[in-house]
């Protein structure tokens, strides 16, 4: 009998015990701590965004399958995998819809608390992709126009000009969210895409929002430049991120708006049924039993308007002020500490497609709820 083959696997992906254990010997480990010595023995690699992914880690090992289970790719060395034939796969967009409901929770959360309607504000989305994408169409359900900036996917598809606009007018929106890989090269690079002369421009009355990846924003200027409020998820240098940014911040998370459970586990999937796809083995869906049941059934109160009936009802499936106070009071020498402890441990929350609600006896209510995803009984 051939020795079965070993798999190291970041311990922060749900179920990956179950998933995974009939390909081989499993072994978990913290994604920071995996390194050239872990992998020497492995035949595949299963990674989050705290492992760097190159020839200092994989040198010499005989590690031939890669997955990352996030849609980030600047933590791996793609062109040291593809020279060396390493056969690669990422999760792309299994955290969208997660990223998504992040984004509008948080801006029905600035409008509720600065007392403005959503719908008569313009959203800026830069970059409309996967996640981009998503939060067009659940913006455009909440009466948001939207304004849509993606040079490469015009290139690709000329037909959609019409439909899109430069990156200085996507700039002029009231708020402004950026949905952009980070890229250092090539046509199109995002590093400080928003850029301190971008910045300059940028009017006290208006909000902007990383969810991206740190470092598409120069956070030096963007600490400088004032706004009604900053949304921010994604920072340069995690988890040792820039205080003076962090102070001007109105919601400060870290680096969790994809960590809903439903996108872990998509993530975790996605890359188990390609691993057993590259070894030629029959995927078994046995470790779904192990999945958790449903949420309780929402009882939906009207509040003063429908956008506060809104608010209130994503509050009691995912609240973003809990991340943000979960490292708000913490002492700046020891941020980078708790930082990191809370996207380890961070708690289960599932999307709005997972939840079930009352009928609320309001049509439009209803309609709306329905078309965000969730399930009316």
């Amino acid at each position: 009998m051939p020795n079965p083959k070993k798999i190291i696997i970041d311990d922060a992906i749900p179920f990956a015990q179950a998933m995974f254990s009939h390909l081989g010997d499993i072994q978990l480990m913290p994604g920071r701590d995996i390194n050239a010595q872990s992998v020497k023995q492995a035949d595949a690699l299963i990674v989050r965004s705290r492992t760097q992914v190159n020839e200092t880690l994989l040198k010499n090992s005989p590690v031939s399958f890669i997955g990352s289970t996030v849609v980030g790719l600047d933590h791996i060395d793609q062109l040291y995998l593809k020279n060396n034939g390493i056969e690669f796969y990422s999760a792309q967009g299994c955290n969208a819809n997660s990223v998504t409901e992040y984004i509008i929770t948080s801006l029905l959360d600035v409008a509720e608390h600065k007392g403005f309607e959503l719908k008569n504000k313009t959203l800026g989305i830069i970059g409309v992709g996967h996640v981009g994408s998503l939060v067009h169409r659940k913006a455009q359900a909440l009466g948001v126009r939207c304004l849509l900036n993606d040079p490469p996917k015009v290139r690709q598809n000329p037909e959609l000009e019409d439909q899109y606009v430069d990156l200085e007018s996507c700039l002029k929106a009231d708020i402004i969210t950026v949905h952009t890989p980070l890229t250092h090269s090539g046509e199109d690079p995002t590093h400080h895409l928003v850029s301190a002369q971008k910045l300059a421009k940028i009017q006290p009355n208006q909000i902007i929002i990383n969810a991206a990846r740190g470092g598409i924003i120069d956070e030096q200027a963007w600490a400088q430049t004032p706004t009604l409020a900053n949304i921010i998820d994604c920072w340069e240098n995690e988890p040792n991120i820039d205080s003076a940014l962090y102070q001007t911040a109105y919601l400060a998370t870290p680096h969790i708006a994809g960590h809903s459970l439903d996108a872990k586990i998509a993530g975790g999937e996605m890359v188990y049924q390609q691993l057993c796809h590259f070894w030629n083995i029959e995927p078994d869906d046995s470790w779904k039993t192990q999945l958790p049941p449903e949420p309780n059934v929402l009882h939906i109160q009207y509040k003063k308007s429908l956008q506060s009936t809104l608010y209130q009802t994503l509050r009691l499936t995912y609240d973003p002020r809990q991340d943000d106070q979960a490292i708000r009071n913490t002492d700046m020498a020891k941020l980078h500490q708790q930082y990191e402890f809370y996207r380890r441990n961070y708690p289960i929350h599932r999307e709005w497609k997972q939840h079930h609600f009352e009928k609320t006896g309001d049509q439009k209510t209803d309609k709306l709820l329905i078309s965000l995803d969730f399930k009316m009984l």
